[in-house]
């Protein structure tokens, strides 16, 4: 039996994943979280093989809390889940140490085949992301793009900006202050060679960066 902890902050997704894994006979949901707080308190108290995580996750991240799942918990394993496409977040969730990264939209069709995989131990990756991989991994790495030295939450802050969040908009989906979210801004416009927040939205949109 697998069991499965599936973290997704609205509750009908959980409730249409739970749905869509009640039909097999050897997985078994055995918590839900919706924040990081219920995620690592459902963790401690639930023997937990599988977890199932939603990247946008309120307050901290997905990509934050596979960080503390990896110290706290090193043998669960982790399927990332997103709306976002592969080239934005993958690369950056297998070198968190998740086995695998699936998109919402293909998450009805491959959502049981992922967590058999991931829990024997191999990785769930897309072409895309396989060709990412050997390109990065191999002697074929392309010259590096400037946004793919952001870390990852200057990568969400972009993306935020991006879609048109304010500055007190994003402090609050983060739970960090505003004059954080003001010095991250500024370290992206640094790191990226930009003059100011529109030139920083054009570069977002040209690299298909927006949220």
């Amino acid at each position: 039996m697998i069991n499965i902890l599936i973290a997704d902050d609205h509750s009908l997704i959980r409730e249409g994943f739970k749905k869509i894994l009640s039909r097999e006979n050897d997985l078994t949901v055995v918590g839900e979280a919706g924040n990081a707080f219920e995620i690592m308190d459902t963790l401690g108290k639930n023997a937990c093989d599988v977890i199932v995580l939603d990247i946008s996750m309120p307050g901290k991240t997905g990509l934050d809390i596979l960080s503390d799942i990896r110290i706290q918990f090193p043998n669960v394993k982790i399927l990332i889940l997103s709306m976002h496409s592969e080239e934005h977040y993958a690369l950056r969730a297998l070198k968190g140490g998740a086995l695998g990264y699936l998109t919402k939209e293909s998450a009805p069709d491959e959502l049981i085949t992922a967590i058999r995989k991931i829990h024997s131990g191999r990785m769930y990756i897309s072409e895309v992301v396989a060709e990412q991989l050997a390109n990065n991994i191999g002697g074929k790495k392309k010259e590096k793009l400037s946004h793919e030295n952001l870390s990852d939450r200057e990568f969400q802050v972009i993306q935020m900006l991006a879609s048109g969040k304010s500055i007190a908009e994003i402090s609050e989906r983060l739970a960090i202050s505003s004059s954080t979210v003001s010095t991250y801004r500024q370290r992206i416009m640094e790191k990226l060679n930009l003059k100011n927040t529109s030139e920083l939205i054009l570069y977002a949109i040209d690299n298909h960066l927006t949220d």
